[in-house]
């Protein structure tokens, strides 16, 4: 069976559009709670949410659809997705549903799941409540429909769990910190845990409105952190997404750190230390190759897995790994979080920070990354990668790169989008054959 409303994270679309609304997320309720109403002990949910106008909606189809079945319903308000993840498991919850588009505009919004270990969903589930969402709902009868309750300490016990991470021997003291939330779901807890560990906090993107959620701040929005980092003569910049599940830092100097980066200081940081397990670290198919020389030349590898934060989780937890994480500042660190948590690897980047007495920018930046081009191809319908055209300009690309570049292409998981790109050690040969494989692509589409 094909996938119809799950993408490579969860449903994700255009609030109250024709893929995305309350109706949906009704059924999409009903089906989560159809499928995890295993025993007879009183079953339940956690629900949290960004900052986004339509997550009002949105939570309440979704406490309508989880209640008509029969499960209770804990809804946590506006908390990161790595909270949702760690109340879930805390709360011994059947379920737990992040209402979040992450990095995306306000206009749209999604739904992320987690079972009760606290992980995202396997593919098997999923599959099972796309089955589901098909199938009349069985209601529950009039004392057995779910009730539904708002607690007040989410914040506060993930604020707590947060500086669990940190070694106890670190203090943040004297470090002046620029930390940007995106206006998004970490607005009041990254900035409050970061204080309370000692540091000096400006505060960026902390006044959500429904509307300005990932609008000019965030880690896909880097420019003003950039800017604030340089005028207010700060130490260091920690840039987060609308839920706050990747973090790209930005060094003293207002030079972006991606997550490859991250990855390299964490997992060399944690060998040296004796606490990296499975001998590497785990990113996808999108890390520069510049990471992977990095890591062997310490005697680590990298293992590459389809891009998507599950798919590196899913590699992480089969091999025994417990660093991983994606170019785009997912940062997985299995023995703090089960999930992506931007906050807590800020932190684990904070202590290396004080433990070396080095400025950020000759901590962070331990490879020189490979010229590396990344370019998006939008098309309207169909499939332009089986194309003659488009498998011609591949393998023409792929031979001219040979064995000293790498090529990724693929379909983006949450938009109608292709993803071109390319590798290798001569910029202009890159830059070629990207260009020759999206002239082809956008004459198919």
């Amino acid at each position: 069976m094909g996938r119809k409303h799950f993408g490579t994270d969860g449903i994700r679309g255009r609030a109250n559009g024709k893929t995305l609304n309350a109706a949906l997320a009704m059924k999409v309720g009903q089906a989560v709670g159809r499928h995890f109403l295993r025993g007879d002990h009183r079953h339940r949910v956690v629900i949290g949410k960004d900052t986004r106008l339509s997550g009002y909606m949105m939570e309440t189809a979704l406490v309508a659809g989880f209640t008509s079945v029969g499960m209770d319903v804990i809804m946590t308000g506006p908390l990161p997705t790595p909270a949702v993840a760690l109340l879930t498991r805390e709360m011994r919850a059947d379920v737990g549903v992040m209402i979040s588009a992450s990095h995306n505009p306000f206009a749209d919004n999604g739904i992320k799941l987690f079972g009760p270990d606290g992980f995202k969903l396997s593919d098997e589930d999923e599959l099972a409540i796309e089955r589901a969402l098909d199938e009349e709902p069985v209601l529950a009868e009039g004392a057995n429909i779910g009730r539904a309750r708002r607690i007040d300490d989410a914040r506060g016990r993930y604020i707590h769990a947060v500086k669990q991470s940190l070694p106890e021997d670190c203090r943040l003291d004297g470090l002046k910190i620029v930390v940007d939330c995106a206006h998004g779901a970490a607005y009041s807890v990254a900035p409050t845990a970061i204080w309370e560990l000692g540091a000096e906090i400006v505060p960026m993107g902390v006044t959500p409105d429904g509307l300005n959620i990932n609008d000019g701040v965030g880690s896909t929005a880097i420019e003003a952190i950039q800017a604030r980092v340089v005028t207010e003569s700060a130490d260091i910049g920690l840039a987060l997404d609308g839920d706050a599940d990747r973090l790209i830092v930005i060094d003293e100097q207002g030079k972006a750190v991606d997550g490859d980066q991250i990855m390299a200081l964490i997992g060399s940081q944690w060998a040296a230390d004796g606490r990296l397990r499975g001998g590497g670290v785990v990113a996808t198919v999108m890390s520069n190759l510049g990471l992977e020389r990095f890591l062997n030349a310490q005697g680590l590898d990298l293992v590459r897995t389809s891009v998507g934060d599950r798919y590196v989780l899913e590699a992480m937890r089969a091999g025994g790994y417990n660093v991983g994480g994606e170019q785009s500042g997912h940062m997985i660190l299995l023995d703090h979080a089960t999930t992506g948590d931007g906050t807590i690897a800020g932190l684990q980047v904070l202590a290396a920070l004080v433990r070396s007495g080095k400025p950020a920018s000759e901590l962070l930046h331990l490879f020189d990354p490979v010229p590396q081009l990344l370019r998006n191809v939008r098309y309207e319908g169909g499939d332009p990668l089986a194309t003659p055209g488009v498998k011609s300009a591949i393998a023409a690309a792929e031979g001219e790169l040979g064995s000293a570049g790498r090529l990724v292409i693929r379909k983006s998981g949450t938009e109608p989008v292709i993803r071109v790109m390319a590798e290798g050690d001569d910029e202009r040969q890159v830059e070629a054959v990207v260009s020759s494989i999206c002239a082809a692509v956008a004459e198919a589409a």
